[in-house]
């Protein structure tokens, strides 16, 4: 039997996984968390055969903790993610990953995955690899694709220099979306700030021809 950890900072998501795996006879799950800083004290602890990561955990993603534990050479670690950009799979790789899987596939490739990781394999699907030898531009303009048209929309006036409450107002919601909006792009662009912002919009448009 194979022991397996779990990080997700869903909590709905993450009782749903552990009862998939816990239902297999040949995984038996030691350690569940919402936290990342939990999960490296755990991965260290415990040493569980096998470490299920999401990339976009709040404070401490898959990429910090799988940084953390990279010393933890028993452990195996699969990502299990929404989106995932091209630089981050190249990170990931460089670290020892060894597997990926998006979680808009069936819940039954997971297991497949844990099974593949489990014996010794990779699962490293081909459409995915491709991102992580994109060239700078690319990588940008793929960066930015991860975001929803309602995202890049709240982007672009962010980086004419509008505020919160006047992006508000422009677009027909209240400053409080926005902000929660502005939250989710910095989450998935793996960035802090307005700055930071600013400067992949300009890559993107000048990789677009604008």
């Amino acid at each position: 039997m194979y022991s397996v950890i779990m990080v997700d900072d869903h909590p709905l998501l993450l009782r749903g996984l552990q009862d998939l795996i816990s239902a297999a006879p040949e995984f038996e799950i030691i350690g569940a968390t919402t936290s990342g800083a939990e999960a490296v004290s755990l991965i260290c602890d415990l040493q569980p055969d096998i470490a299920v990561l999401d990339v976009a955990i709040p404070g401490m993603g898959g990429l910090e903790i799988l940084r953390a534990t990279r010393n933890k050479r028993l452990t195996k670690f699969i990502f299990l993610t929404a989106t995932i950009s091209g630089s981050q799979i190249s990170d990931a790789l460089k670290l020892g990953l060894s597997g990926i899987l998006l979680k808009e596939y069936a819940p039954e490739e997971l297991l497949n995955c844990l099974r593949k990781v489990a014996n010794g394999g990779k699962w490293l699907p081909q459409e995915l690899l491709s991102r992580a030898s994109l060239t700078s531009d690319e990588a940008t303009v793929e960066k930015l694709s991860l975001l929803t048209a309602r995202e890049r929309e709240i982007t672009a006036l962010i980086c004419s220099g509008l505020s919160n409450r006047t992006i508000a107002a422009r677009i027909g919601t209240s400053e409080g979306t926005v902000g929660i909006h502005l939250h989710n792009i910095f989450r998935k662009l793996d960035i802090s700030n307005r700055t930071a912002l600013a400067a992949l919009h300009v890559q993107y448009m000048t990789a677009r021809g604008f």
